[in-house]
């Protein structure tokens, strides 16, 4: 099945999907975050609509893992599955890519929020609630083979992909503070570790000495490029032109928010406390931006989630995004009470 066709048979219209007139609710982003809150206010009889991109951050991985009774699927069969699940329960789900969105509202005091997000082919979606699940894009390192290599060989997460690289040669890149942790980490599954310091790590004496302790090899020069044979990793080539045989290499990427419509809405994106690159806060009890009426789930928050908690925070944020609507909803039903009340 071509691409668009499946897109069309997963409800997902590349051309002019007839869009309602209002939502309760837009989804921006259709991840495990996204579709989790969808088929949430789906299940609430909310109208939903979620715009879709179609660029997964794990797109380049086999399968995704840590994710109870679905281990080792496809990130794509997931959404898929995901997909015809929101859809099953009412929301509608279109392929497109949001540049920007504001509010609507009436500019009154108690004014409820309203909203109007634009896609990049020019439509317009309005809904009364937004909820950003935008997720993030890896920043990685300047070396020749890494981007090719990544989510296959080259890898940030032992939870994600230690199992699949057990007693391996894995090599951890030092271009971020933390690769010292990871290389510690990732000893759990494997007795084969080295360290690249890449000129950008610098251990301290408790640092050897941890990993004088744990047997990992510490290697001195910055890293060039990656070497394959056979399509895949089979070495780390330093500077100087010498190659150290590896079966993997670990990285740790800069994680950057996909976070445009959430600042053309008035959120802010900040550092992340970790100093492992930027995200937007939301609120922990569903993910309420700064914004009222704007919500944010998934990476574009958590930088460091996994695809489970993602879709646990996006099944959160459709709960309290339904729970918002119900008091607006019986903040007018009372009210409308009181003046039919008053006119008898």
């Amino acid at each position: 099945m071509a691409a668009g066709d499946a897109r069309r048979h997963l409800g997902m219209d590349t051309t002019s999907n007839p869009l309602a007139a209002e939502y309760d609710a837009v989804v921006i982003g259709g991840g495990a975050a996204g579709l989790s809150a969808a088929v949430t206010l789906g299940r609430a009889l909310r109208s939903v609509v979620v715009i879709d991109a179609g660029e997964p951050r794990n797109a380049p991985a086999a399968g995704v893992h840590g994710f109870l009774s679905r281990d080792g699927i496809n990130p794509r069969e997931l959404l898929e599955l995901g997909r015809a699940e929101a859809i099953q329960y009412g929301a509608a789900v279109v392929a497109g890519t949001a540049v920007g969105a504001r509010s609507t509202a009436a500019a009154t005091e108690g004014a409820e929020p309203a909203f109007e997000v634009d896609l990049a082919d020019g439509r317009i979606i309005k809904a009364r609630r937004v909820l950003v699940t935008t997720g993030l894009i890896d920043i990685l390192p300047e070396i020749d083979g890494i981007r090719e290599r990544w989510g296959r060989d080259v890898l940030h997460c032992p939870y994600c992909h230690g199992w699949e690289v057990r007693n391996k040669a894995i090599g951890i890149l030092g271009s971020v503070p933390m690769a010292l942790h990871q290389a510690l980490l990732f000893r759990q599954w494997s007795p084969n570790i080295t360290l690249f310091l890449n000129d950008v790590v610098e251990p301290t004496e408790e640092q050897w000495e941890q990993l004088a302790a744990r047997s990992i090899t510490v290697v001195d020069g910055k890293v060039r490029a990656l070497e394959v044979t056979d399509d895949a990793l089979s070495g780390v080539v330093l500077d100087s032109g010498t190659v150290i045989p590896m079966q993997a290499v670990v990285t740790g990427p800069r994680l950057e928010a996909r976070s445009g419509v959430l600042e053309s809405l008035g959120v802010p994106v900040v550092e992340h406390p970790m100093g492992v690159g930027t995200h937007v806060e939301a609120g922990p009890m569903g993910g309420a931006t700064s914004v009222p009426g704007v919500w944010a789930a998934g990476n574009v928050t958590d930088l460091t989630g996994q695809v489970m908690a993602s879709a646990a925070a996006g099944v959160m944020a459709g709960a309290a995004i339904n729970a918002d609507l119900m008091m607006e909803e019986t903040t007018l039903a009372v009210r409308e009470a009181r003046q039919a009340a008053l006119s008898h």
